[in-house]
């Protein structure tokens, strides 16, 4: 089966990469580029685990075809933290325990960042509205949500 070859941009650097016509970005992100922080929980696009951004949209990218990530920028989980220093949702997640077994934390992180990105100082509703298509099942959610306002409320007074 012949590929297709798609050049894109992912954590800010420029990627060109091989896929097959029905191949998800998901199943790029992981087999091809062995970017795995992104995890598959249910390959139907309910669970978030696989939680990325594609030019500044929150998406599952089990539901994009690889071939669609062309001329796009994507964020993944790999690129939150600079370097050694986590990104400060990262952080206050392993301060206040908001993960267990970690399949589902990719995606919590990716969308928490997408929200404080397109509002810094949401409310609680806002945050559990935000992150309502992504489910864990492990935890329970109270630490996860208060993870987020401890950050977006350490910005505001930063």
């Amino acid at each position: 089966m012949a590929k297709n070859h798609v050049t894109t941009t992912i954590n800010g650097e420029p990627v060109e990469f091989l896929c097959e016509t029905q191949q998800t970005l998901l199943d790029v992100l992981r087999d091809e580029l062995q970017l795995t922080g992104s995890k598959e929980g249910c390959a139907s696009g309910d669970c978030g685990a696989c939680s990325v951004m594609v030019d500044d949209r929150l998406v599952c990218s089990c539901l994009v075809m690889g071939v669609e990530a062309e001329g796009s920028s994507i964020e993944t989980i790999e690129g939150m933290a600079d370097g050694e220093n986590l990104h400060p949702l990262q952080q206050k997640f392993l301060e206040n325990a908001a993960l267990q077994c970690g399949i589902c934390t990719p995606g919590f992180l990716i969308a928490a960042k997408s929200l404080l990105e397109k509002n810094p100082d949401p409310t609680e509703t806002e945050v559990r509205y935000w992150l309502a298509g992504n489910l864990c099942r492990c935890t329970g959610y109270d630490k996860i949500i208060r993870s987020v306002l401890e950050v977006a409320a350490e910005a505001k007074g930063a």
